[in-house]
C-alpha cells in the first residue's frame, strides 16, 4: 500500500500540536472547560491521526508504552485520589488545594483534582491505544479452511 506524502507531512505537523492541546485541556480543566476526559480524547485523537497516516507502527513509535500500563496507572491515580481522603477521615473524593513555593520563581498552586484528571486522561488514552492496537494487529491465518467450508470439501 502506498502512503500519501501529504497526509504524512500534515499528520506529523498536527500531531504534536494536538497532543499539546490535550495536555493544556488536562491541566486547565478543573478551573475551565476541559479536564481529564477531554484532554485524553484530544490526545487519543492525535494518536488516531498517526494510525491513519502510518498504521500501528507509527502509533507505537509515537507512544512506546503498552495500553495496559496506561490503564493501570490511570486507574491507580483516579482510585487513589478518591480513597486517600477516606484514609484521612474525610469524605470520598474530597479534594484539597495547596501551594508550593519555588523560590525566585514564585509559588505554584496545585489541586488534588488534577491527580484524578490525570488518571482519567491516562485511562482514555490507554483505551484509545488499546483500540488502535486491536485494529492494527493482523488476524491469524486460517489457511484454506474457509475455502473448504464454502465448497463443502
Amino acid at each position: 500500500m502506498r502512503r500519501s506524502l501529504i497526509l504524512d507531512v500534515v499528520v506529523r505537523v498536527v500531531f504534536h500540536s494536538a497532543f499539546l492541546l490535550g495536555l493544556f485541556l488536562l491541566f486547565t480543566g478543573h478551573n475551565r472547560p476541559g479536564g481529564g476526559f477531554v484532554g485524553g480524547l484530544v490526545a487519543g485523537a492525535a494518536l488516531a491521526l498517526r494510525y491513519v497516516a502510518g498504521g500501528i507502527d507509527e502509533v507505537r513509535e509515537a507512544l512506546p508504552v503498552r495500553a495496559w500500563t496506561l490503564l493501570g496507572i490511570g486507574l491507580a491515580c483516579a482510585t487513589g485520589s478518591a480513597i486517600v481522603p477516606l484514609l484521612a477521615g474525610r469524605e470520598l473524593l474530597e479534594h484539597f488545594k495547596g501551594e508550593v513555593h519555588l523560590g525566585p520563581m514564585g509559588a505554584a498552586h496545585y489541586n488534588t483534582a488534577l491527580v484524578f484528571d490525570i488518571g482519567v486522561a491516562f485511562v482514555v488514552v490507554g483505551m484509545t491505544l488499546m483500540l488502535l492496537v486491536a485494529f492494527g494487529e493482523r488476524l491469524p491465518s486460517l489457511g484454506n479452511s474457509w475455502a473448504r467450508q464454502e465448497t463443502g470439501r
